[in-house]
C-alpha cells in the first residue's frame, strides 16, 4: 500500500471510529436506562476508560463496511458494531489483569486495574459484556426481531468458551504446554480471529445476504483474521512499546510459540502477502462495492499499531 493510500484508508478508518466514539458515549451515559436501578459512577468511569479515547476500531469498521455491501441500514449497523466494541474492550480489560497477561499499559494509557482496581476492572468488563448484548437486543437496534437475536447468537458463539475466551484458556495453557503448529493456529482463530471473523459475518447478517455470501464474508473474516495475529506476532517481536502503546516481547519472555516466531520473519511476511491476495479474492464477486474493504486487508496487514 503506498503511502497516499494509506492515508486514505486511515482517514476512512478515522472518519468511522470517530462515529462508533459517538455512539459508546451515547451507550455510557449516566442516566439509568428502563429496567436499571442506578449506573454507579466508579464503575461507569472504568468502563468509560477501557472503551473510550484510543483505539482503531478495526472490528466495527469491518462490520461497518461488511453491512455496506448489502446496503444495510447505518445506524442499527452502527449501534451493532458498537455493541461489538464493548465486548472487544471487555476482553482487553480482563486480559489485561495480573490473573492473566499482568500488562500496565493499554493504547499508551495505564489498563483500568491500574487507573482503578482490580475488583473495579473486573465489574467493568463483565459490564461492558453484558451491555454488548443489551445494546443488540434493544429495539433501538431497528432490526427484524429474528436478525437481532441471529447476532446475539453468533457473538456469543464468537466470544465464549468455543471462541475468543476459549482462546484466551489456551493461551494461558500455551506457556505451560507449547502448542504444536495446529494448536497455535487454532488459539489464535479462537483468540483472535473469532471477533473478526464475527465483524465480517454480521455485516452480512444486518444487510440480508445470502448464505453463499455470508460463506465468502466468513472466510474473508479468517483470513484477515490469521493475517491480523500473524502482523501482530511481528510488531512483539520488533516494534518499540512506544510506537503501540504498550508492552512489547512478551510472547517470548512468556515462552509462548507463535507462528511467526516459529517460523521466522521472513516466512511471517510471505504469508500475510498470501493472506491479502485470498482475501481479495474472496471479494471479487462484490466489484468495486468492496474497495474499501481490500484496502482494509492489506492495512491489516501492514499495520504499525
Amino acid at each position: 500500500m503506498d503511502e497516499t493510500t494509506k492515508q486514505t484508508f486511515e482517514a476512512l478508518l478515522a472518519e468511522s471510529a470517530e462515529a462508533v466514539e459517538a455512539m459508546l458515549r451515547e451507550l455510557l451515559d449516566a442516566r439509568p436506562l428502563d429496567g436499571e436501578v442506578a449506573r454507579p459512577a466508579g464503575l461507569l468511569a472504568a468502563m468509560r476508560h477501557g472503551v473510550l479515547g484510543g483505539g482503531k476500531r478495526l472490528r466495527p469498521f469491518l462490520l461497518m463496511e461488511s453491512a455496506r455491501l448489502f446496503d444495510a441500514a447505518s445506524q442499527a449497523a452502527l449501534r451493532v458494531a458498537a455493541a461489538l466494541e464493548c465486548l472487544h474492550c471487555y476482553s482487553l480489560i480482563h486480559d489485561d489483569l495480573p490473573a492473566m497477561d499482568d500488562d500496565d499499559l493499554r493504547r499508551g494509557r495505564p489498563t483500568v486495574h491500574r487507573a482503578f482496581d482490580e475488583a473495579t476492572a473486573i465489574l467493568a468488563g463483565d459490564s461492558l459484556l453484558t451491555l454488548a448484548f443489551d445494546i443488540i437486543a434493544d429495539r433501538r437496534t431497528a432490526l427484524p426481531p429474528d436478525t437481532r437475536l441471529e447476532l446475539i447468537s453468533r457473538l456469543a458463539r464468537a466470544a465464549g468458551m468455543g471462541g475468543m475466551a476459549g482462546g484466551q484458556a489456551l493461551d494461558i495453557a500455551a506457556e505451560r504446554t507449547p502448542p504444536d503448529e495446529k494448536g497455535i493456529i487454532a488459539l489464535q482463530a479462537m483468540k483472535t480471529g473469532a471477533l473478526i471473523r464475527y465483524a465480517c459475518e454480521a455485516g452480512a447478517v444486518i444487510g440480508g445476504a445470502d448464505t453463499a455470501d455470508r460463506e465468502r464474508l466468513c472466510a474473508f473474516g479468517d483470513a484477515i483474521g490469521l493475517a491480523f495475529q500473524l502482523a501482530d506476532d511481528l510488531l512483539d517481536m520488533t516494534a518499540s512499546p512506544e510506537a503501540l502503546g504498550k508492552a512489547t516481547g512478551k510472547d517470548a519472555a512468556a515462552g509462548k510459540a507463535t507462528l511467526a516466531g516459529l517460523h521466522g520473519e521472513a516466512w511471517a511476511r510471505r504469508q500475510l502477502a498470501g493472506l491479502v491476495q485470498q482475501a481479495e479474492e474472496l471479494l471479487e464477486p462484490f466489484g468495486e462495492k468492496a474497495a474499501v474493504l481490500r484496502l482494509a486487508a492489506r492495512f491489516v496487514a501492514e499495520r504499525e499499531w
